[in-house]
């Protein structure tokens, strides 16, 4: 029963990440090629004109995000990890490079001119931070040899990673079940978008140690 269960849930995981990931990859599409007037960029004119290379950092966040969400959710593949160990290796060390240098930083500057004030500011700061933090801790504890901990770190990590898709999905729900203006619902799913994927990989590992 429990692993019919599982094997479902995972199916259910499977379909809903690659609808939203082909959706992110229809979002990332519309920065190609290289404009400054369109999409989210519209209503960041200020940062633009105003902030020295919010407009590059704002496209290498955009960029690498696609690239790190895939590496991130190949890593947790059992067949993969077991069957193909140095290829899990070498995508694990392309999404600790790629979050640690480009996407986590990128992320802290642009957080810093978010849209929907202080809370919001706040909110994705703390996430880039976090970030940051949870990739450098996965890392450190395989170099130690710590593989429990390096799981949950990296669980931790992945969570805050598919805030890119999150974020965008509790965006649809709200406007479409509340109609809120538009800076409450930055406020609003900056916080969501991240919160409750850390809350859920918690419950797990909570789970995972009362085995």
């Amino acid at each position: 029963m429990k692993k019919n269960l599982w094997l479902s849930l995972r199916f259910i995981w499977i379909i809903c990440f690659g609808y939203f990931f082909i959706l992110m990859i229809k979002i990332t599409c519309q920065y190609i090629p290289f404009k400054s007037d369109v999409a989210f960029l519209q209503i960041k004119q200020t940062e633009i004109s105003r902030i020295p290379f919010y407009y590059p950092i704002f496209y290498v966040h955009v960029y690498t995000a696609i690239f790190v969400l895939l590496a991130g959710f190949f890593q947790f593949s059992s067949v993969l990890l077991k069957k193909f160990p140095v290829t899990h290796r070498n995508i694990g060390k392309f999404y600790v490079l790629a979050v640690l240098f480009l996407s986590a930083p990128s992320g802290l500057f642009i957080g810093l001119f978010a849209n929907g004030g202080l809370y919001s500011k706040i909110s994705f700061v703390s996430l880039s931070i976090l970030w940051f933090y949870f990739t450098v801790k996965g890392f450190t504890a395989i170099k130690n040899k710590n593989i429990t901990a390096h799981k949950a770190f990296m669980l931790r990590s992945f969570a805050l990673t598919f805030s890119a898709i999150t974020l965008r999905f509790w965006k649809v729900i709200l406007v479409y079940l509340f109609h809120p203006a538009p800076m409450d619902v930055y406020q609003i799913i900056a916080w969501l978008g991240w919160i409750p994927n850390l809350l859920i990989v918690e419950y797990y590992l909570y789970n995972q140690l009362k085995k």
